[in-house]
């Protein structure tokens, strides 16, 4: 596997392999990768010959408050892992490679309404700086197809309206949330609990898997359905964020009638902020 810092770098290698006839997949990550990630690279390797992973931890998503300064950054530890599930390339930029200019004078991307709910709300600016980064790394990199994991599926939207509005021509693929056999979805977040918080982060999942049951049971009382997994989860001793049912197409507010669902969670336990979600079909 090729470890590349520099832009021009990554593109001369991206087009010898285009020269070649070979397409490209792009996996994104933040580093500190574990299972969840070899997952996305595993399947990007079975949809494409070549497999590029990017590892930047990116400071336009993180707010003032927020752990950027203490992000876990992994380098040697993820090339070592990337190199074994088989991927072909690692950029791993600096950030004055992926941003010339002050913050401040950085040009920004940003995918309206469905950025600035769940997710959005809490952490205002946040999907400005996820769609920004990805803009980069799609128009540097410029893949047949990206994967991103469906854990995040506010995310994974919001990447696939920017796609879509800016005729990028790249196909956004979904992942299913990787899991640890308790339920609790895999995340380099979860490095932060201590022991015991460990034990008691898979309510977060129990309680969406009560919620996607009472929908499939066909209850339609989207807020009581939610205010029950809220309870569950504030009785574990986590705080909650939210707790929503949204249609999956677009996070709309769903009706009665509308029959491709999503149950979203986002809970803080102490220094992590766990999030989660199960699609329903009903």
């Amino acid at each position: 596997m090729k470890l590349v810092h520099a832009v021009d770098e990554l593109r001369s290698q991206v087009d010898h392999w285009r020269g070649s006839g070979e397409r490209v997949a792009l996996v994104p990550t933040m580093g500190n990768l574990h299972s969840g990630h070899i997952a996305l690279v595993e399947h990007a390797r079975g949809l494409a010959p070549r497999t590029l992973v990017s590892v930047f931890v990116n400071p336009l998503q993180f707010g003032p408050a927020e752990d950027f300064g203490a992000y876990p950054r992994t380098l040697e530890a993820d090339a070592e892992k990337l190199d074994q599930a088989g991927a072909d390339l690692l950029f791993a930029p600096g950030v004055s490679a992926m941003y010339r200019r002050p913050a401040d004078q950085q040009t920004r991307v940003e995918v309206p309404g469905v950025s600035d709910i769940l997710c959005g709300a809490s952490r205002p600016g946040h999907f400005v700086g996820v769609a920004t980064v990805v803009c980069k790394l799609l128009n540097q990199v410029r893949p047949d197809l990206a994967v991103f994991g469906e854990k995040d599926f506010q995310q994974l939207l919001v990447i696939r309206r920017m796609a879509e509005d800016l005729d990028m021509g790249v196909e956004i693929i979904g992942h299913p949330t990787v899991r640890e056999a308790d339920g609790l979805a895999m995340s380099s977040r979860n490095g932060y609990l201590t022991a015991e918080q460990r034990e008691r982060a898979p309510v977060l999942y129990r309680a969406l898997s009560g919620a996607k049951q009472a929908l499939g049971q066909g209850r339609r009382d989207f807020g009581a359905i939610e205010s029950e997994a809220s309870a569950m989860i504030e009785a574990a001793g986590l705080r909650p964020d939210y707790v929503s049912v949204r249609r999956a197409e677009d996070l709309g507010l769903p009706s009665a009638e509308d029959r491709d669902l999503v149950v979203l969670a986002a809970a803080y336990l102490g220094k992590a902020r766990l999030i989660d979600n199960l699609s329903i079909e009903i």
